[in-house]
């Protein structure tokens, strides 16, 4: 399939995808409008997939008949032909040079994700990294402080959309329905109804010429870990900001074991505790960690599920220990407004897949800047890396937020 065939595909997908939303939402003449065009969209699909089998029956006739020959052999799809054409081609890119056709071929083959959302006023062109590629980047951002994976992440096509949410959809039960007879009134179930608009974030990488002449493996790990580190760091960043929104002016303080058990116990429903997770960083960790209970026994236990250094709090809820750089605690300020008085520790309890949905457009591309940004005369290479997702609040009752005194003056 051609990149013109493909790039369709994409589009009928989207529209597909566009008029579902649209009937949920209720917006019955903009999805009959929508439809209209997903048909002329799959129309012209058709049209020219008919065209492109002709082509091909054409030439394989003429290849069969010793009118043409067969030029190479069946293009190589393996990780490591897509790794070595996909660096070529930003290569190429760098160099101002067109690329190699079969190298072209190799990284058409392995899209499946669009190359839109470019900015206005950008330049160079624009890559997108191939799903094996994107799968390597995800596997390298699975660590114990990637929050993205104790949130809802749902995959979307298209750049904005609503979901319906049942809230507190376990608490309601159904009514008994006697055989033959009409089906009773019941309460009207509470829906959320959360929008998502997804956010383009990304910034430039600096490599030097020397990089670039290294292996097309060497330089896809390098580029790899660069990226799997700036978009976990930039997912934890937007997860704690709708987390510090969603429990803003609730905070509970904690000062003691009872007043941890009171949040577990008392302050969240018993189903959201049931797959409760905490979270804070090294100086809260550090005072959980420092907890006994009347026997004399530390608060924090180890997980035997874990081999590394995982903990559970209370020998149930897991804690995620994060840094203090991502993680900052509050300042005590002294009344003059310069000393410090001490700090306000954050902890994070609940179930942050009740809690949270990331929204994610699973497309990461790379722009290959053009001269005139001020790295070509350092010999650096400048190639712009862009991520796009969104966050947002779904249950607010399904996380709570704790804050742990220390004070340091006094």
């Amino acid at each position: 399939m051609n990149k013109e065939l493909q790039k369709l595909l994409k589009q009928i997908n989207d529209k597909k995808n566009e008029v579902k939303s649209l009937v949920n939402d209720g917006k019955l003449d903009k999805a009959k409008a929508a439809k209209e065009e997903l048909k002329e969209l799959q129309n012209r699909f058709d049209i020219l997939y008919d065209l492109e089998e002709d082509e091909q029956v054409t030439i394989e006739d003429k290849v069969n008949k010793g009118t043409a020959k067969q030029v190479g052999g069946a293009v190589k799809t393996d990780k490591k032909n897509l790794v070595k054409s996909f660096i070529n081609i930003i290569k190429a890119g760098f160099l101002h040079k067109k690329a190699d056709e079969e190298d072209i071929e190799v990284y058409n083959a392995a899209i499946t994700s669009d190359t839109s959302d470019k900015g206005e006023g950008e330049v160079g062109i624009g890559v997108t990294i191939p799903e094996d590629i994107r799968t390597d980047i995800i596997e390298l951002r699975r660590s114990a402080d990637n929050l993205e994976q104790y949130v809802n992440v749902e995959g979307v096509t298209t750049k904005t959309g609503t979901r319906n949410i049942e809230v507190d959809a376990d608490s309601t039960p159904f009514d008994n329905v006697e055989e033959a007879a009409d089906f009773p009134e019941m309460d009207e179930p509470t829906f959320v109804q959360v929008e998502y608009k997804i956010k383009k974030k990304g910034g430039i990488l600096k490599m030097t010429a020397e990089l670039l002449e290294d292996t097309a493996a060497n330089i896809m790990a390098y580029i790899n870990k660069w990226i799997a580190k700036k978009t976990k760091a930039t997912r934890n960043a937007m997860i704690l900001k709708t987390l510090d929104a969603m429990t803003k002016g609730k905070e509970v303080t904690i000062e003691n074991i009872d007043s941890l058990k009171d949040v577990f116990n008392e302050d969240l429903d018993p189903a959201i505790a049931a797959g409760a997770v905490v979270i804070t960083n090294q100086s809260g960790f550090n005072y959980l960690d420092k907890l006994k209970d009347k026997d004399g026994n530390y608060i924090l236990q180890k997980d035997p599920t874990q081999q590394t250094k995982g903990k559970l709090l209370f020998g149930e809820y897991p804690i995620i220990k994060l840094s203090k750089k991502t993680l900052a605690s509050e300042k005590i300020m002294n009344s003059d407004g310069h000393t410090i008085d001490g700090y306000k520790h954050p902890v994070y309890c609940g179930d942050l897949k009740e809690a949270i949905t990331l929204f994610d457009r699973n497309v990461l591309t790379i722009d290959l800047n053009d001269k005139g940004t001020g790295l070509w005369d350092k010999d650096l290479t400048g190639l712009k890396v862009r991520d796009r997702f969104d966050v947002q609040p779904v249950d607010k009752a399904a996380v709570i937020k704790g804050q742990i005194t220390e004070v340091i003056n006094g």
